[in-house]
Order: C-alpha cells, then sequence, then structure tokens
C-alpha cells in the first residue's frame, strides 16, 4: 500500500466518521436533505462520485491523479449530473408505478409506498429500475463520458466548465466498443438493475445518498472497462 492509498482511505473516513459518531451532525443532515434535496444531490454526487473516479484512477493508471484529471471540474460536473440523476430518480419512481397501474397491477403497487418488504415490492422496484435505467442510463453515461473527456482535453482545468463542448467530436471519438460492448450490455443489465432496485426498496430520502455511493462503484467499473 503507498502513503497515497492511505490518505485516500483518511479521507473516507473523515467524510463519513461525523455523521456516525455525532447525532445533531446527522439529524441536521436529514434535515437539510429533506429541505434542500437537489442542493444535497450536487454535494453528495460531487464528491463522492468524483472519489469512485479516483479510486478508478487509481486502478487504470496506478494514481489516483494525472495531469488532465481536473478534481474541481469533474466535481462540478458530478454535482450537476447528481441533480439529473435524483430528478430521474423522482419521475422514474412516481411514472412507473403510474404505468404498471395502468396496465392492471394496482394491487402490486400499492406495496411499493409501504414500509414492509414484500415481493410486489421488490418487483416493482425492479421494475422502476429496469426503466430508469434502459431509458434514462445510457443517455447519462454517455454525457458523462463526453464531459470527462472535455474536461481532459481542457487539461483539467476549470476552462472546461466554460469552454463549448465539440459535441459531434467528442461523440464520434468515444470507443464504442467499450461503452456499448461493456458499460451498456455488462453493467446495466448485470449491475445497475440489481444495484438500484436496492436503491428503490429503500426509503425516499435514503435513495440519492445510496446513489451517489454507487459513483464510487461506478469508478471501478470504469477503470475495468478502461482496462478492458
Amino acid at each position: 500500500m503507498k502513503r497515497t492509498d492511505l490518505f485516500f482511505a483518511l479521507a473516507i473516513v473523515a467524510i463519513f466518521l461525523p455523521f456516525v459518531v455525532c447525532t445533531p451532525l446527522y439529524e441536521w443532515y436529514k434535515g437539510f436533505n429533506a429541505s434542500h434535496g437537489m442542493v444535497m444531490s450536487f454535494l453528495k454526487f460531487g464528491v463522492l462520485s468524483t472519489l469512485g473516479e479516483m479510486l478508478g484512477s487509481r486502478i487504470s493508471s496506478g494514481k489516483y491523479l494525472t495531469p488532465t484529471f481536473g478534481v474541481l471540474p469533474r466535481m462540478i460536473v458530478w454535482g450537476v449530473l447528481g441533480m439529473g440523476i435524483n430528478m430521474a430518480m423522482i419521475i422514474f419512481s412516481k411514472g412507473t408505478p403510474l404505468f404498471m397501474e395502468y396496465m392492471g397491477m394496482t394491487d402490486a403497487v400499492k406495496s411499493f409506498t409501504a414500509d414492509a418488504f414484500t415481493m410486489d415490492k421488490f418487483w416493482v422496484a425492479l421494475a422502476v429500475s429496469v426503466a430508469m435505467n434502459t431509458i434514462f442510463a445510457p443517455v447519462f453515461m454517455t454525457l458523462h463520458k463526453i464531459t470527462d473527456a472535455h474536461i481532459a482535453a481542457c487539461g483539467g482545468s476549470l476552462k472546461a466548465l466554460i469552454t463549448p463542448i465539440p459535441m459531434a467530436e467528442r461523440f464520434a471519438n468515444i470507443n464504442w466498443q467499450a461503452q456499448w460492448g461493456f458499460v451498456f450490455k455488462k453493467t446495466i443489465p448485470f449491475f445497475w438493475y440489481p444495484a438500484h432496485t436496492i436503491t428503490f426498496l429503500l426509503p425516499a430520502e435514503q435513495r440519492v445518498l445510496f446513489a451517489a455511493l454507487l459513483g464510487i462503484a461506478l469508478g471501478v467499473l470504469l477503470a475495468v472497462s478502461m482496462k478492458k
């Protein structure tokens, strides 16, 4: 283990430990999260998903930070994307059950808002996850790939945030063999479908945090994709 690995582990502990040992801080977090969900989505994804990408960089390149990584622009972009993910989770968690009711599955849908776990609740959560990850995730993942490439092309500097993205060029330069063959075809059905099924089984106020924690897993998956 390198010294940087120890620093990274300590940073993770420093982020989470205060909320575990300090009850007033955790209560403040719950209150602020309930009142300012989009702000907290920005912060959660900005911090946790960037840490996930740093971990992915460590796996793929041996370094947490490369010259073109761009911690600050990535945090800001992830924050914005995180708000989009929160919006998508609200839309699909409300809209998918409505569609299921429209298709005559009213009894199953009623269990989705209940506290107790039932198989009906599981199937509705799975349906929400499949709908979101089939319709929203490919667009999100492609946009995320484009913003990553744009930040790298701008040398990892904050000017990436104010420089127009040459969308056609970035889109054409995506490694579609990896994007389709691994990211879409493998991670969506084998990881994101079950992972977000768990997400939608959680209480609504915990879903965004859990989804942001999955951003760390995303960093690892992308690192595996890059190695392939």
